[in-house]
């Protein structure tokens, strides 16, 4: 059994952000088209769960998950 990837805490400066603006802002992908492919060939997860809406609205303390790197949602 692995262990998880450590969760890094991104700090959004709000309350609300979307799914592919975060993707970028975190440092996870670096392209909007990127972002696109990415979410739409279902290697994003949210929560642990395969996300496909890039305009998903995440809220404080959700985990979004790409190819092993974990990052939380903060203020």
């Amino acid at each position: 059994m692995t262990n998880p990837a450590p969760i890094d805490d991104i700090s959004i400066g709000g309350e609300m952000i979307r799914l592919g603006q975060f993707l970028k802002f975190a440092g996870l992908l670096d392209s909007g088209g990127n972002v696109k492919e990415a979410i739409i060939e279902g290697h994003v997860f949210v929560n642990g769960e395969v996300d496909l809406r890039r305009g998903r609205q995440l809220q404080l303390g959700d985990i979004v998950s790409f190819e092993g790197r974990r990052v939380r949602v903060c203020s």
